[in-house]
Protein backbone atom coordinates (compact mmCIF):
# COMPACT_ATOMS: atom_id res chain seq x y z
CA UNK A 1 0.00 0.00 0.00
CA UNK A 2 1.17 3.36 -0.78
CA UNK A 3 1.71 6.03 2.16
CA UNK A 4 1.35 9.50 1.13
CA UNK A 5 0.89 12.53 3.30
CA UNK A 6 -0.91 14.03 1.28
CA UNK A 7 -4.58 13.69 3.13
CA UNK A 8 -7.61 11.89 1.17
CA UNK A 9 -10.56 14.23 1.61
CA UNK A 10 -11.29 17.82 0.00
CA UNK A 11 -11.87 19.10 3.57
CA UNK A 12 -8.80 18.00 4.53
CA UNK A 13 -6.89 18.86 1.61
CA UNK A 14 -8.11 22.78 1.68
CA UNK A 15 -7.28 22.82 5.07
CA UNK A 16 -3.36 21.81 4.95
CA UNK A 17 -3.08 24.11 1.98
CA UNK A 18 -4.87 27.14 3.83
CA UNK A 19 -2.58 26.39 7.04
CA UNK A 20 0.93 26.03 5.04
CA UNK A 21 -0.34 29.31 3.81
CA UNK A 22 -1.13 30.77 6.89
CA UNK A 23 2.48 29.58 8.08
CA UNK A 24 3.98 31.11 5.03
CA UNK A 25 2.24 34.58 5.69
CA UNK A 26 2.94 34.48 9.09
CA UNK A 27 6.42 33.88 8.85
CA UNK A 28 6.81 36.60 6.09
CA UNK A 29 5.33 39.25 8.54
CA UNK A 30 6.98 38.28 11.74
CA UNK A 31 9.92 38.23 9.15
CA UNK A 32 9.21 41.90 8.48
CA UNK A 33 8.37 42.62 11.73
CA UNK A 34 11.79 41.68 12.91
CA UNK A 35 13.27 43.90 9.87
CA UNK A 36 11.68 46.80 11.16
CA UNK A 37 12.77 45.95 15.41
CA UNK A 38 15.91 46.02 14.14
CA UNK A 39 16.17 48.97 12.51
CA UNK A 40 14.65 50.45 15.26
CA UNK A 41 16.73 48.79 17.29
CA UNK A 42 19.71 49.95 15.34
CA UNK A 43 18.84 53.69 15.89
CA UNK A 44 17.77 53.84 19.43
CA UNK A 45 21.05 51.96 19.99
CA UNK A 46 23.32 54.44 18.03
CA UNK A 47 21.55 57.20 19.56
CA UNK A 48 22.34 55.88 23.31
CA UNK A 49 25.96 55.12 22.32
CA UNK A 50 26.50 58.49 20.47
CA UNK A 51 25.16 60.15 23.87
CA UNK A 52 27.17 57.93 25.91
CA UNK A 53 30.43 58.94 23.77
CA UNK A 54 29.63 62.82 23.42
CA UNK A 55 28.66 62.70 27.46
CA UNK A 56 32.20 61.83 28.48
CA UNK A 57 33.99 63.85 25.51
CA UNK A 58 32.02 66.66 27.26
CA UNK A 59 32.49 66.17 30.71
CA UNK A 60 36.58 65.73 29.67
CA UNK A 61 36.54 68.91 27.55
CA UNK A 62 34.62 71.15 30.04
CA UNK A 63 37.33 70.96 32.69
CA UNK A 64 40.74 72.13 33.00
CA UNK A 65 44.15 69.86 32.05
CA UNK A 66 44.70 69.70 35.23
CA UNK A 67 41.82 68.06 36.42
CA UNK A 68 41.18 65.65 34.17
CA UNK A 69 43.07 63.18 35.77
CA UNK A 70 40.31 63.17 38.72
CA UNK A 71 37.50 63.01 35.91
CA UNK A 72 39.00 59.99 34.22
CA UNK A 73 39.29 58.59 37.21
CA UNK A 74 35.58 59.09 37.57
CA UNK A 75 34.48 58.04 34.35
CA UNK A 76 36.63 54.32 34.82
CA UNK A 77 34.00 53.95 37.54
CA UNK A 78 30.91 53.74 34.71
CA UNK A 79 30.59 49.96 34.51
CA UNK A 80 32.01 48.26 30.84
CA UNK A 81 33.56 51.72 29.98
CA UNK A 82 36.72 52.57 29.22
CA UNK A 83 38.41 55.76 28.98
CA UNK A 84 41.81 56.72 28.11
CA UNK A 85 43.68 60.33 27.08
CA UNK A 86 46.81 59.46 24.84
CA UNK A 87 48.82 61.13 22.23
CA UNK A 88 47.62 59.10 19.92
CA UNK A 89 43.98 57.42 18.52
CA UNK A 90 43.30 53.82 19.98
CA UNK A 91 45.00 50.87 17.87
CA UNK A 92 42.43 47.68 18.03
CA UNK A 93 42.73 44.37 16.37
CA UNK A 94 39.15 44.91 15.30
CA UNK A 95 38.28 46.23 12.02
CA UNK A 96 36.93 49.68 10.96
CA UNK A 97 33.44 50.64 12.39
CA UNK A 98 31.09 49.75 8.92
CA UNK A 99 30.41 53.14 7.20
CA UNK A 100 26.42 52.45 7.92
CA UNK A 101 26.82 52.01 11.55
CA UNK A 102 29.52 54.98 11.31
CA UNK A 103 27.28 57.54 9.50
CA UNK A 104 24.75 56.79 12.12
CA UNK A 105 27.13 57.30 15.06
CA UNK A 106 28.33 60.52 13.69
CA UNK A 107 24.90 62.06 12.99
CA UNK A 108 23.53 61.02 16.37
CA UNK A 109 27.14 62.91 17.61
CA UNK A 110 26.46 66.23 15.73
CA UNK A 111 22.89 65.92 17.47
CA UNK A 112 24.47 66.71 20.79
CA UNK A 113 24.44 70.33 21.34
CA UNK A 114 27.77 71.65 22.35
CA UNK A 115 29.81 74.48 21.07
CA UNK A 116 31.49 74.61 17.75
CA UNK A 117 34.84 75.21 19.14
CA UNK A 118 34.65 72.38 21.34
CA UNK A 119 33.37 69.72 19.28
CA UNK A 120 36.11 66.75 18.01
CA UNK A 121 38.32 67.65 15.30
CA UNK A 122 38.66 64.02 14.23
CA UNK A 123 36.70 60.68 14.84
CA UNK A 124 37.55 56.89 14.56
CA UNK A 125 35.96 54.50 15.19
CA UNK A 126 36.27 50.22 15.70
CA UNK A 127 33.86 47.66 15.90
CA UNK A 128 30.22 47.89 16.46
CA UNK A 129 27.03 45.64 17.58
CA UNK A 130 27.93 43.07 16.03
CA UNK A 131 31.69 42.43 17.76
CA UNK A 132 30.04 43.55 20.89
CA UNK A 133 32.24 46.20 21.71
CA UNK A 134 32.89 49.81 20.34
CA UNK A 135 35.69 51.70 20.22
CA UNK A 136 36.13 55.25 19.49
CA UNK A 137 38.61 58.33 19.37
CA UNK A 138 38.24 61.80 19.45
CA UNK A 139 40.61 64.32 18.77
CA UNK A 140 40.68 66.66 21.44
CA UNK A 141 40.62 70.70 20.51
CA UNK A 142 43.83 71.24 22.51
CA UNK A 143 45.59 67.71 20.82
CA UNK A 144 45.40 64.58 21.85
CA UNK A 145 43.02 61.78 21.85
CA UNK A 146 40.19 60.64 23.88
CA UNK A 147 39.62 57.03 23.62
CA UNK A 148 36.30 55.49 24.39
CA UNK A 149 35.36 51.87 24.81
CA UNK A 150 31.98 50.82 24.79
CA UNK A 151 29.93 47.20 25.06
CA UNK A 152 27.26 47.03 22.78
CA UNK A 153 24.40 44.40 22.93
CA UNK A 154 24.44 42.11 19.48
CA UNK A 155 21.38 42.50 17.40
CA UNK A 156 18.69 39.70 18.53
CA UNK A 157 16.65 39.54 15.24
CA UNK A 158 13.60 37.20 17.07
CA UNK A 159 14.00 38.52 20.39
CA UNK A 160 10.58 40.00 22.12
CA UNK A 161 9.80 39.49 25.64
CA UNK A 162 6.08 40.34 24.97
CA UNK A 163 6.14 39.58 21.36
CA UNK A 164 5.82 35.69 21.32
CA UNK A 165 2.22 35.12 23.30
CA UNK A 166 0.31 36.99 21.75
CA UNK A 167 1.78 36.05 18.02
CA UNK A 168 0.62 32.09 19.05
CA UNK A 169 -2.63 33.41 20.44
CA UNK A 170 -3.44 35.05 16.91
CA UNK A 171 -1.83 31.88 14.92
CA UNK A 172 -3.87 29.71 16.74
CA UNK A 173 -6.85 31.81 16.32
CA UNK A 174 -6.41 32.28 12.38
CA UNK A 175 -6.00 27.99 12.33
CA UNK A 176 -8.95 27.49 14.34
CA UNK A 177 -10.86 29.93 11.94
CA UNK A 178 -9.55 28.50 9.29
CA UNK A 179 -10.03 25.02 9.78
CA UNK A 180 -14.41 26.01 11.11
CA UNK A 181 -14.76 27.81 7.42
CA UNK A 182 -12.96 24.74 6.10
CA UNK A 183 -15.41 22.26 7.20
CA UNK A 184 -18.12 24.88 7.15
CA UNK A 185 -17.05 25.33 3.20
CA UNK A 186 -16.95 21.71 2.41
CA UNK A 187 -20.08 20.49 4.66
CA UNK A 188 -22.46 20.69 1.34
CA UNK A 189 -19.58 18.38 -0.40
CA UNK A 190 -20.35 15.68 2.71
CA UNK A 191 -24.05 16.20 2.42
CA UNK A 192 -24.15 15.64 -1.59
CA UNK A 193 -21.99 12.46 -0.77
CA UNK A 194 -24.36 11.23 1.59
CA UNK A 195 -26.79 11.54 -0.42
CA UNK A 196 -25.55 10.26 -3.66
CA UNK A 197 -24.96 7.23 -1.63
CA UNK A 198 -28.49 7.33 -0.19
CA UNK A 199 -29.75 7.49 -3.51
CA UNK A 200 -27.67 4.42 -4.44
CA UNK A 201 -29.22 2.30 -2.02
CA UNK A 202 -32.59 3.59 -2.06
CA UNK A 203 -33.92 5.36 -4.99
CA UNK A 204 -36.47 6.69 -2.77
CA UNK A 205 -34.29 8.52 -0.50
CA UNK A 206 -35.35 11.96 0.30
CA UNK A 207 -34.24 15.08 -1.73
CA UNK A 208 -31.61 17.13 -0.84
CA UNK A 209 -32.42 20.74 0.55
CA UNK A 210 -31.96 23.63 -1.94
CA UNK A 211 -30.98 26.46 0.51
CA UNK A 212 -27.29 27.42 1.29
CA UNK A 213 -25.06 29.73 -1.45
CA UNK A 214 -25.86 29.63 -4.82
CA UNK A 215 -23.59 26.78 -6.30
CA UNK A 216 -24.37 24.88 -3.27
CA UNK A 217 -28.43 25.10 -3.86
CA UNK A 218 -27.92 25.02 -7.95
CA UNK A 219 -26.13 21.62 -6.98
CA UNK A 220 -29.06 20.28 -5.32
CA UNK A 221 -31.11 21.01 -7.35
CA UNK A 222 -29.65 19.78 -10.10
CA UNK A 223 -29.18 16.36 -7.60
CA UNK A 224 -32.89 16.30 -6.81
CA UNK A 225 -33.85 16.76 -10.58
CA UNK A 226 -31.38 13.55 -12.06
CA UNK A 227 -32.52 11.19 -8.49
CA UNK A 228 -36.42 12.17 -9.71
CA UNK A 229 -35.69 11.27 -13.24
CA UNK A 230 -34.07 7.81 -11.62
CA UNK A 231 -36.94 7.31 -9.81
CA UNK A 232 -39.00 7.99 -12.71
CA UNK A 233 -37.20 6.14 -15.23
CA UNK A 234 -37.02 3.01 -12.61
CA UNK A 235 -40.57 3.16 -11.60
CA UNK A 236 -41.58 2.89 -15.12
CA UNK A 237 -39.62 0.38 -15.94
CA UNK A 238 -40.95 -1.97 -12.68
CA UNK A 239 -44.79 -0.96 -13.96
CA UNK A 240 -43.93 -2.04 -17.34
CA UNK A 241 -42.30 -5.40 -16.22
CA UNK A 242 -45.06 -6.18 -13.71
CA UNK A 243 -48.10 -4.91 -16.51
CA UNK A 244 -46.11 -7.45 -18.32
CA UNK A 245 -45.73 -10.50 -15.64
CA UNK A 246 -49.88 -9.49 -14.96
CA UNK A 247 -51.10 -9.63 -18.61
CA UNK A 248 -49.76 -13.17 -18.80
CA UNK A 249 -51.66 -14.50 -16.10
CA UNK A 250 -54.69 -14.80 -18.04
CA UNK A 251 -53.55 -16.11 -21.35
CA UNK A 252 -51.17 -19.00 -19.47
CA UNK A 253 -54.76 -19.87 -17.13
CA UNK A 254 -56.19 -20.43 -20.76
CA UNK A 255 -53.56 -22.19 -22.36
CA UNK A 256 -53.75 -24.64 -19.37
CA UNK A 257 -57.46 -25.35 -19.98
CA UNK A 258 -56.78 -26.23 -22.90
CA UNK A 259 -54.11 -28.08 -22.43
CA UNK A 260 -56.37 -30.36 -20.07
CA UNK A 261 -58.26 -31.34 -23.84
CA UNK A 262 -55.19 -32.64 -25.38
CA UNK A 263 -55.12 -36.51 -26.03
CA UNK A 264 -51.60 -37.07 -25.93
CA UNK A 265 -50.66 -37.72 -22.24
CA UNK A 266 -47.23 -37.29 -22.73
CA UNK A 267 -47.31 -34.01 -24.43
CA UNK A 268 -49.80 -32.49 -22.16
CA UNK A 269 -47.53 -33.52 -18.99
CA UNK A 270 -44.90 -31.00 -21.17
CA UNK A 271 -46.94 -28.60 -21.88
CA UNK A 272 -48.38 -28.86 -18.21
CA UNK A 273 -44.43 -28.31 -16.67
CA UNK A 274 -43.86 -25.37 -19.30
CA UNK A 275 -46.76 -23.40 -17.77
CA UNK A 276 -46.03 -24.03 -14.70
CA UNK A 277 -42.53 -22.67 -15.15
CA UNK A 278 -44.07 -19.53 -16.93
CA UNK A 279 -46.61 -19.07 -14.10
CA UNK A 280 -43.47 -19.61 -11.94
CA UNK A 281 -41.82 -16.61 -13.70
CA UNK A 282 -44.49 -14.29 -13.75
CA UNK A 283 -44.92 -14.97 -9.93
CA UNK A 284 -41.86 -14.13 -9.65
CA UNK A 285 -41.52 -11.25 -11.85
CA UNK A 286 -44.73 -9.60 -10.06
CA UNK A 287 -43.08 -10.38 -7.15
CA UNK A 288 -39.66 -8.55 -7.63
CA UNK A 289 -42.38 -5.00 -8.56
CA UNK A 290 -43.47 -5.60 -5.34
CA UNK A 291 -40.54 -5.22 -3.64
CA UNK A 292 -39.15 -2.42 -5.81
CA UNK A 293 -42.20 0.09 -4.91
CA UNK A 294 -42.63 -1.39 -1.51
CA UNK A 295 -43.18 0.99 1.21
CA UNK A 296 -42.89 -1.15 4.18
CA UNK A 297 -41.72 1.39 7.55
CA UNK A 298 -38.44 0.35 9.30
CA UNK A 299 -38.77 -0.65 12.81
CA UNK A 300 -36.99 -2.70 15.35
CA UNK A 301 -36.50 -6.69 14.81
CA UNK A 302 -34.56 -9.18 16.40
CA UNK A 303 -32.00 -10.32 14.08
CA UNK A 304 -31.22 -13.73 15.42
CA UNK A 305 -34.70 -14.42 16.38
CA UNK A 306 -35.44 -13.70 12.85
CA UNK A 307 -32.61 -15.54 11.30
CA UNK A 308 -33.87 -18.96 13.93
CA UNK A 309 -37.63 -18.18 12.28
CA UNK A 310 -36.54 -18.48 8.80
CA UNK A 311 -34.50 -21.90 9.09
CA UNK A 312 -37.69 -23.60 11.64
CA UNK A 313 -39.74 -22.76 8.61
CA UNK A 314 -37.21 -24.04 6.32
CA UNK A 315 -37.19 -27.29 7.97
CA UNK A 316 -40.71 -27.62 7.68
CA UNK A 317 -41.06 -27.04 3.82
CA UNK A 318 -37.33 -29.24 3.29
CA UNK A 319 -37.83 -32.11 6.64
CA UNK A 320 -34.96 -34.53 4.69
CA UNK A 321 -32.72 -31.09 5.53
CA UNK A 322 -33.84 -30.49 8.92
CA UNK A 323 -30.89 -31.84 10.63
CA UNK A 324 -28.59 -30.10 8.36
CA UNK A 325 -30.14 -26.27 9.32
CA UNK A 326 -27.55 -24.90 11.54
CA UNK A 327 -27.58 -21.52 13.38
CA UNK A 328 -24.62 -19.45 15.03
CA UNK A 329 -24.56 -16.40 16.94
CA UNK A 330 -25.21 -14.34 19.68
CA UNK A 331 -29.36 -15.28 20.97
CA UNK A 332 -30.50 -11.75 20.40
CA UNK A 333 -29.28 -8.87 18.61
CA UNK A 334 -31.77 -5.75 17.58
CA UNK A 335 -31.48 -3.58 14.24
CA UNK A 336 -33.79 -1.29 12.73
CA UNK A 337 -35.06 -2.62 9.26
CA UNK A 338 -37.76 -3.43 6.79
CA UNK A 339 -39.17 -6.95 8.45
CA UNK A 340 -40.54 -8.11 5.75
CA UNK A 341 -38.47 -7.78 2.79
CA UNK A 342 -35.54 -8.84 5.14
CA UNK A 343 -36.99 -11.89 6.15
CA UNK A 344 -37.82 -12.65 2.29
CA UNK A 345 -33.98 -12.20 1.78
CA UNK A 346 -32.44 -14.15 3.95
CA UNK A 347 -35.02 -16.88 3.40
CA UNK A 348 -34.21 -16.82 -0.92
CA UNK A 349 -30.50 -17.15 0.61
CA UNK A 350 -30.94 -20.26 2.66
CA UNK A 351 -33.72 -21.72 -0.12
CA UNK A 352 -30.66 -21.53 -2.64
CA UNK A 353 -28.59 -22.96 0.10
CA UNK A 354 -30.80 -25.83 0.85
CA UNK A 355 -31.74 -26.69 -2.84
CA UNK A 356 -28.39 -26.30 -3.70
CA UNK A 357 -26.43 -28.14 -1.14
CA UNK A 358 -28.83 -29.72 0.75
CA UNK A 359 -28.81 -27.64 3.87
CA UNK A 360 -27.54 -24.15 5.65
CA UNK A 361 -25.29 -22.77 7.83
CA UNK A 362 -26.28 -19.60 9.40
CA UNK A 363 -23.46 -17.15 10.86
CA UNK A 364 -24.69 -14.29 12.42
CA UNK A 365 -21.71 -11.87 13.58
CA UNK A 366 -22.24 -8.61 15.56
CA UNK A 367 -19.86 -5.51 15.12
CA UNK A 368 -16.79 -5.58 16.35
CA UNK A 369 -16.38 -4.03 19.51
CA UNK A 370 -15.40 -0.66 19.94
CA UNK A 371 -18.20 0.26 17.55
CA UNK A 372 -20.94 1.39 19.92
CA UNK A 373 -21.56 4.65 20.97
CA UNK A 374 -24.26 5.62 24.23
CA UNK A 375 -25.71 2.27 23.86
CA UNK A 376 -25.86 1.88 19.73
CA UNK A 377 -23.95 0.42 17.44
CA UNK A 378 -22.27 2.10 14.26
CA UNK A 379 -20.66 -0.48 12.72
CA UNK A 380 -21.78 -3.26 10.22
CA UNK A 381 -22.85 -6.69 11.18
CA UNK A 382 -22.28 -9.86 9.09
CA UNK A 383 -24.79 -13.26 7.76
CA UNK A 384 -22.96 -15.44 6.47
CA UNK A 385 -25.15 -18.71 5.13
CA UNK A 386 -23.13 -21.41 3.95
CA UNK A 387 -23.89 -24.69 2.35
CA UNK A 388 -21.63 -28.12 1.05
CA UNK A 389 -23.19 -27.96 -2.41
CA UNK A 390 -21.35 -27.75 -5.85
CA UNK A 391 -20.91 -24.46 -6.03
CA UNK A 392 -20.75 -21.76 -8.62
CA UNK A 393 -17.86 -21.35 -11.17
CA UNK A 394 -15.99 -17.96 -10.60
CA UNK A 395 -16.64 -16.75 -13.79
CA UNK A 396 -20.57 -17.19 -12.89
CA UNK A 397 -20.64 -15.82 -9.17
CA UNK A 398 -21.17 -11.94 -10.76
CA UNK A 399 -23.46 -12.69 -12.90
CA UNK A 400 -25.45 -15.03 -10.50
CA UNK A 401 -27.12 -11.67 -9.11
CA UNK A 402 -28.54 -10.66 -12.72
CA UNK A 403 -32.41 -11.02 -13.34
CA UNK A 404 -33.10 -14.41 -14.73
CA UNK A 405 -29.58 -15.86 -14.87
CA UNK A 406 -30.04 -19.52 -13.70
CA UNK A 407 -26.75 -21.00 -11.88
CA UNK A 408 -28.61 -24.69 -12.33
CA UNK A 409 -28.99 -25.00 -16.09
CA UNK A 410 -32.17 -27.78 -16.04
CA UNK A 411 -35.56 -26.88 -16.27
CA UNK A 412 -36.78 -28.36 -13.27
CA UNK A 413 -38.03 -25.56 -11.00
CA UNK A 414 -37.10 -27.18 -7.86
CA UNK A 415 -33.59 -27.31 -8.08
CA UNK A 416 -33.36 -24.37 -11.02
CA UNK A 417 -35.62 -21.85 -9.84
CA UNK A 418 -36.22 -18.87 -12.24
CA UNK A 419 -33.51 -16.68 -11.65
CA UNK A 420 -34.94 -13.60 -9.26
CA UNK A 421 -34.22 -14.96 -5.96
CA UNK A 422 -30.52 -13.71 -5.57
CA UNK A 423 -31.51 -10.21 -7.32
CA UNK A 424 -34.58 -9.14 -4.99
CA UNK A 425 -32.33 -10.42 -2.08
CA UNK A 426 -29.25 -8.02 -3.34
CA UNK A 427 -32.08 -5.41 -3.84
CA UNK A 428 -33.26 -5.74 -0.77
CA UNK A 429 -30.19 -5.87 1.49
CA UNK A 430 -28.99 -2.21 -0.49
CA UNK A 431 -32.01 -0.91 0.13
CA UNK A 432 -31.06 -1.28 4.07
CA UNK A 433 -27.55 0.09 3.10
CA UNK A 434 -25.60 -3.26 2.76
CA UNK A 435 -24.89 -5.53 0.27
CA UNK A 436 -24.55 -9.49 -0.61
CA UNK A 437 -21.56 -10.56 -1.97
CA UNK A 438 -20.77 -14.66 -3.51
CA UNK A 439 -17.58 -16.61 -2.69
CA UNK A 440 -16.60 -20.87 -2.74
CA UNK A 441 -15.45 -21.73 0.09
CA UNK A 442 -12.38 -23.58 0.13
CA UNK A 443 -13.78 -26.90 1.36
CA UNK A 444 -16.35 -26.89 -0.77
CA UNK A 445 -19.85 -25.25 -1.53
CA UNK A 446 -20.75 -21.77 -1.98
CA UNK A 447 -21.01 -18.87 1.23
CA UNK A 448 -23.93 -15.79 1.05
CA UNK A 449 -21.70 -12.93 3.17
CA UNK A 450 -24.36 -10.17 3.67
CA UNK A 451 -23.62 -7.01 5.46
CA UNK A 452 -25.82 -4.77 7.20
CA UNK A 453 -25.20 -1.23 8.56
CA UNK A 454 -26.20 -1.39 12.51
Amino acid sequence: MKLTLWPRSLAARTAVVLLLGLAVVQAAGLTIHAFDRMELLRLAQAREEAARVMSVYRNMVNVDADQRAAALADMRRLPGVEVVLSDSPAISDLPPTPPPERQLLRVNMNLVPMPGPLRPREIQMFGGPFWQRLIVSLRLPEGGWLNVTLPMEPPRFWYSPTFLTPFLLMTAAAALLTLWAVRRLTAPVRTLARAAEALGRDVNAPPLPEDGPLEVATAAAAFNTMAARIRRFVQDRTELLTAIGHDLRTPITRLKLRAEFMEDDEQRRKMLLDLDELEAMVSATLAFGRDATSAEPVSALDLAELLRTILDEAADAWPEAAEKLRYDGPGHLTVQARTLALKRALANLVANAVNYGGGALVRLTPPAPGTTHGGASHGALTIAVEDDGPGIPPQELDRAFEPFHRGEPSRNRETGGVGLGLPIARNIFRAHGGDVTLANRPTGGLRATVTLPV
